[in-house]
């Protein structure tokens, strides 16, 4: 899937790929993953220097977890301050999910391209959903899908309850 958006009066664009992790050593994932779907976006955008740093915000619901959508950080280091699971100069996104059950359940990602404006204060510029199903040990992965701009303010209680001292932005911030 492509997404394209502006940033900064730039042009940029989003590419995303989510498919089966048949090879999880090669990824870096445990075994674990093995036929459960992995995520990678990557951005290429016409911006520079402090235009171009940008975040990747992600919030995952699991029907095997009590909580409904919650931040999912970048687990080696462990827990942190801020939204992001991956913030830098036109950051790749990267994620692979395991289990080591396959018991029926869902599991969905929203997740999000944002910056920073102003001291703690974060937006989305667009945002994209994924995930799987297992169901009877079968594994199937859905999506990706583009999420609408209401997304992203859906998940703002979740992203101020995990994040008190940062404040999010209303929408989808485009241009």
């Amino acid at each position: 899937m492509r997404l394209d958006f502006l940033h900064a009066g730039r042009p940029g664009t989003v590419r995303v790929e989510v498919a089966a992790n048949d090879d999880p050593a090669a990824l870096g994932c445990s075994d674990d993953a093995r036929g459960l779907p992995y995520c990678r976006a990557v951005i290429e955008q016409d911006a520079r220097g402090y235009g171009d740093a940008l975040g990747w915000i992600q919030l995952v619901h699991s029907s095997d977890t009590p909580r409904s959508f919650a931040v999912d950080p970048f687990e080696p280091l462990g827990e942190v301050t801020h939204p992001f699971c991956f913030f830098g100069f036109a950051p790749t996104l990267f994620d692979g999910p395991s289990r080591r059950a396959r018991e029926d359940m869902t599991w969905r990602a929203h997740t999000f391209l944002g910056g920073i404006r102003n001291d703690r204060e974060a937006f989305s510029i667009l945002g994209f959903a994924w995930g799987f199903t297992i169901r009877d040990g079968e594994v199937s992965i859905v999506g990706p899908t583009e999420l609408d701009r209401s997304a992203w303010d859906d998940r703002v209680p979740s992203l101020e309850e995990s994040c008190p001292r940062w404040r999010f932005l209303p929408g989808s911030v485009r241009g």
